[in-house]
């Protein structure tokens, strides 16, 4: 599965409702998080995330959440009680979840530098989810 050059869903809307194209992200470390606001171990891997992204953001790291609740206003809602501070992608019609074949919320995608898919992770845990400093992401993102 590659990343680059292949949008996640033609005409998936992100937060400020453009399309999404992950050419954009050529040479960045890029972890795509499918969540739903019925997923309760979202509420935690929502803010480790937002951890993620603002510790390695600015070595190359994006994270982009993909949404697949049938209604916006639950993902709306459940953003405003555990916001994101990392693009967030709707996908109502659940397109995304069957082309990475996601088994369950929420699951987390890793592709390297090059788009490589390097890890798939299932569930949350706060005890073992440090795989950033395992190197999963933060090898990638450091090592330039």
């Amino acid at each position: 599965m590659a990343l680059l050059g292949v949008p996640l869903v033609p005409g998936a809307q992100a937060a400020d409702a453009t399309a999404l194209d992950l050419r954009a992200h050529a040479g960045k470390v890029v972890v795509v998080d499918f969540w739903a606001s019925w997923c309760k171990p979202c509420r935690q891997s929502i803010p480790w995330l937002n951890e993620m992204q603002a510790k390695y953001g600015p070595s190359g790291l994006v994270v982009i959440g993909v949404n697949v609740d049938a209604e916006r206003p639950l993902a709306e809602k459940f953003l405003a009680q555990t916001p994101a501070r990392f693009q967030i992608v709707y996908d109502a019609e659940g397109k995304l979840p069957k082309e990475y074949a996601v088994p369950g919320m929420p699951a987390s995608f890793i592709f390297d530098r090059t788009g490589r898919l390097v890890e798939k992770r299932l569930g949350f845990k706060i005890a073992s989810e440090d795989f950033a400093s395992r190197s999963t992401i933060s090898a990638p993102v450091i090592a330039r």
